[in-house]
């Protein structure tokens, strides 16, 4: 399994409204990826319009070839770029262990 980190920095001011974004573009668009295993959504206490977004993939090449190669991507960027400060940084990690 393949753990995506996304570190996104959006405008001010705008959290409640992309609070429901990320959510309805994770739920409708990315979990119904191929390889896709799930996900969680965190956002900053310090830094309020900071958020760290963990993807967990089957294979990376779920992530960075099925799924950003398809049009499935743009749809994800619609519906959560207009709200974006900066680009997000994306990396990717193995996972060495994971609790339940």
């Amino acid at each position: 399994m393949i753990l995506e980190l996304v570190d996104i920095r959006i405008q001010p001011g705008k959290q409640a409204e992309f609070d429901e974004a990320v959510q309805r573009g994770l739920t409708t668009v990315i979990g119904k990826a191929k390889g896709y295993k799930g996900h969680a959504i965190n956002k900053g206490i310090e830094s309020p319009e900071r958020y760290v977004v963990q993807i967990y993939w089957e294979t990376l090449e779920n992530h960075t070839v099925d799924f950003r190669e398809s049009p499935a991507f743009q749809e994800w960027r619609g519906i959560v770029g207009p709200f974006f400060a900066a680009p997000p940084a994306v990396e990717h990690f193995n996972i060495v262990a994971k609790s339940a």
